[in-house]
């Protein structure tokens, strides 16, 4: 996740900064925090179970693919800088049904990435405790409850506190990658294809989770004091930073744990271990459950403000809309999330659908608003420029990706075709000039506005 949504969070630090416009390092901050997330504290193993040590080459792979992905969508910011995100371009480009698609999209990823992110902080707390599966879950069910009845109490995390957590998790993946550097071992590297290349395929369907969020680039385009010049670079500086962060993780996970990195569910804490012992089982438990409250706390925050902003456009219904003004609890649309959210939790601890489940689900969503992004620009960027011709190489990347989700790409199907369906039976004759392109941009204002092509979205 992101989360799932992209930039969990980041809304507050964008509009405190709005005085004072955002420069190159604090962009660079932003994107930087839209990419990671908890869900690479659990990412290498799910990898490393899919393909093994070959799981290094779906991780290179999809930073290769994040390369004209997310300079597609810096250029979609630098030439038209809005905050309305993908759904505005989407719009734009393919019409009202399309962007509504999009919106659902995130709306329903943040009903499954919450239990699979609290999940995460669950299973280092029992192996830090050594408890058992039992005990994964009920930490995870309080988690997901606790972030529920923040948000009904309006309790909210400030921007200044999700920096601390990025902080946090940038130093905990630094930590783990130094550690176990000196104990990387030649022989963990073979066999390097124990179940074939389609296990390589196969693991980028859940890896796609740590390269969710570059579509960050096109709605906090208007943040920056000069979009055409510091955005791009931002977004190379974010590609160098992710880059080297994930590979060092993969590399050192495969190389020190070798078969345990496919089974151990807590793999950052067997890194740490090296470095420092028995005491990594507590800082990672503890980092990991605040990273996780704090994650799962914001999306479900933002979640119900997307909830809000597409009732007021009717791609959801209209009752929901109440509450969603700037200040406001939306608690109608926010019990409508609680609802699906413990429905989907209470499914996955009762039926044990485990975490590979849930992030490819969330992963296909998530993966279906970026083809849609890079599509959208390669019809709204102009023609024969460096921008459009990048947005053609994203399209068809995105698309060798998407279909290594097989049976996965239901759930975004069947979100999309309701979604349309619903969007379609509504009498609304003015179409949403920007849904919230993810939960914490929910609350953009949607008034009608120009599209990037002139015309109303």
């Amino acid at each position: 996740m992101a989360d799932l949504s992209t930039v969990p969070g980041w809304a507050a630090v964008a509009r405190h900064r709005r005085i004072h416009r955002l420069g190159l390092l604090q962009g660079t901050a932003l994107f930087v925090g839209a990419v990671l997330g908890p869900g690479v504290l659990a990412l290498p193993k799910l990898a490393a179970a899919a393909a093994g040590p070959a799981s290094l080459v779906t991780w290179a792979a999809l930073l290769a693919l994040s390369v004209p992905v997310s300079l597609t969508f810096a250029a979609l910011g630098a030439r038209f800088p809005d905050n309305g995100g993908v759904a505005r371009f989407a719009g734009s480009a393919f019409g009202r049904h399309t962007a509504a698609a999009v919106g659902w999209w995130f709306f329903l990823a943040v009903t499954i990435g919450v239990p699979a992110g609290a999940l995460i902080g669950g299973e280092y707390v029992a192996v830090a405790l050594g408890l058992g599966p039992q005990a994964t879950a009920q930490v995870a069910c309080g988690l997901v409850v606790a972030a529920l009845v923040a948000n009904y109490t309006g309790l909210r995390l400030s921007g200044w506190v999700q920096l601390l957590l990025l902080v946090l998790l940038v130093g905990l993946l630094v930590a783990a990658v130094v550690a176990a550097v000196p104990y990387v071992e030649r022989d963990n590297f073979t066999p390097f294809t124990p179940y074939g290349w389609t296990g390589v395929a196969s693991a980028a369907g859940v890896l796609f989770f740590a390269f969710a969020g570059w579509e960050a680039a096109s709605h906090l385009s208007a943040e920056f004091s000069d979009p055409r010049r510091h955005l791009p670079w931002a977004t190379v500086l974010t590609l160098i930073v992710v880059g080297v962060l994930y590979l060092g993780l993969a590399v050192t996970t495969i190389g020190v744990l070798g078969g345990r990195a496919a089974s151990s569910p807590v793999p950052l804490t067997l890194l740490l271990e090296k470095g420092i012992g028995g005491a990594a089982r507590t800082i990672t438990a503890a980092a990991a459950v605040f990273l996780t409250f704090g994650a799962i706390n914001t999306y479900i925050a933002g979640g119900a403000r997307l909830g809000s902003a597409l009732a007021r456009h009717r791609a959801l219904p209209r009752a929901l809309a109440k509450g969603g003004a700037a200040g406001e609890v939306p608690r109608r649309s926010l019990t409508l999330l609680a609802v699906l959210t413990g429905l989907a939790t209470a499914a996955t601890v009762g039926f044990r659908i485990d975490l590979d489940t849930l992030l490819r689900a969330t992963s296909a969503c998530l993966a279906a608003v970026t083809i849609v992004g890079t599509a959208a620009a390669v019809r709204i960027l102009p023609p024969r420029s460096a921008g459009r011709r990048t947005a053609v190489v994203a399209t068809l990347f995105a698309a060798v990706v998407l279909a290594s989700f097989g049976i996965y790409l239901f759930v975004p199907a069947f979100i999309g075709l309701v979604a349309v369906m619903f969007r379609g039976s509504s009498r609304r004759t003015v179409v949403p000039a920007a849904i919230a392109s993810e939960p914490a941009h929910a609350a953009t204002s949607l008034e009608r506005r120009p599209s990037p092509q002139g015309s109303p979205v």
